[in-house]
């Protein structure tokens, strides 16, 4: 067994103690070395070498998210962000997701915080992923550019039930492949996007809100009983299932957000699997969907269910999943009708509208 070499990088002593606590624990890790700040962290990166780092988003001298980037331009390595919960360390997180960091964990809520267990078993978890990342991270950075702000679509482009729905879904790695893929789509498309993200309460607004300021599409958290128009993508909030049902008959057919927290499905909440079996259940005409990077398999199921419907399926190419698990098990499966690679997605997605 290959003992995964951490560097635990946080500005609280307290912190980095119980961290690499954790970690030293598990009998297949071990810390390697700290660091106080995103400055100490790139000069011990360069001396120990290790496999995975923790880091923090706030910290004096040099932030995580500064640290992070550096770390991406001279030496990518696996990176899973420390993050508050709060909303400006949900904005934070999604912008080290986008700058290429593997995943984040939440910090416990206090010094003597009941969730600690559940945030240790989070960590070693995450920890474990990521190492199993590195050989892909020098392979998939895909170059982040500052983007202007494409138009929104008119109101009357997209005030009407959806032509067609492409349903996206992905777990680690996948805010940065959605950073990719959603703001090359045209705002003129003649279908609505509904995207489940594996992420807890309290991120995936942040998620939203960046992508829509780079969209020519409206990107926005999905809200209950709300409709599902072209021209607009949602994505699912964490710890809930997003579901849609079918309202009227004939022409006067339209779609409405159902979001539930309903028992986990396929080990999730929100699930790629409820949300795509429930479209499948209750639109009437045709469906992409598009499985990107992600462990597990979630997205298996709900792709046959397309594929029975007579839709479409994309999964994206393992050269560039940060993780190449759920689109692994949809191509294993026999669903996939294409095979892609994280920048030509979108355009595939275009052509098979």
């Amino acid at each position: 067994m290959t003992e995964i070499k951490v560097m635990v990088v946080d500005d609280s002593p307290f912190m980095r103690r119980v961290i690499s606590d954790i970690i030293n624990g598990q009998a297949d890790m071990k810390v390697v070395a700290t660091a106080r700040n995103g400055e100490e962290a790139l000069l011990a990166a360069k001396r120990f070498a290790p496999d995975v780092i923790t880091m923090d988003v706030e910290m004096p001298v040099m932030d995580g998210l500064e640290a992070l980037q550096r770390i991406m331009k001279d030496n990518p390595l696996p990176v899973v962000m420390l993050s508050s919960v709060t909303k400006q360390g949900a904005d934070a997180t999604v912008k080290a997701l986008h700058l290429g960091a593997v995943d984040f964990i939440t910090k416990p809520s206090g010094t003597l915080s009941p969730d600690i267990n559940e945030v240790a078993r989070d960590i070693v978890k995450k920890i474990r992923i990521a190492a199993l990342a590195r050989d892909k991270l020098r392979l998939t950075q895909v170059r982040v550019d500052k983007r202007i702000k494409p138009p929104k679509v008119s109101p009357a482009g997209i005030d009407k039930a959806p032509e067609k729905v492409i349903l996206i879904g992905t777990s680690t790695g996948g805010p940065k492949a959605l950073h990719e893929v959603i703001p090359k789509l045209p705002g003129n498309i003649p279908a609505a996007v509904l995207v489940v993200q594996h992420m807890p309460p309290g991120f995936t607004r942040s998620l939203a809100e960046r992508i829509n300021g780079m969209s020519a599409l409206n990107v926005k958290e999905a809200v209950d009983g709300e409709p599902v128009l072209s021209g607009n993508v949602y994505i699912a909030p964490g710890d809930y299932h997003l579901k849609v049902k079918r309202l009227g008959e004939g022409l006067g057919c339209r779609l409405i957000i159902r979001l539930t927290r309903e028992p986990l499905v396929s080990g999730h909440r929100p699930s790629v699997d409820a949300m795509i079996e429930s479209v499948a259940q209750e639109y009437w005409s045709e469906i992409l969907a598009v499985i990107m990077t992600g462990m597990g398999q979630d997205g298996t199921r709900g792709t046959a269910s397309v594929k029975n419907r007579g839709g479409k399926v994309i999964a994206e190419d393992s050269s560039t999943c940060i993780v190449y698990g759920m689109p692994k098990s949809v191509i294993d499966s026999g669903y996939a009708d294409l095979v892609v690679p994280l920048p030509q997605i979108a355009k595939r997605i275009v052509e098979n509208l």
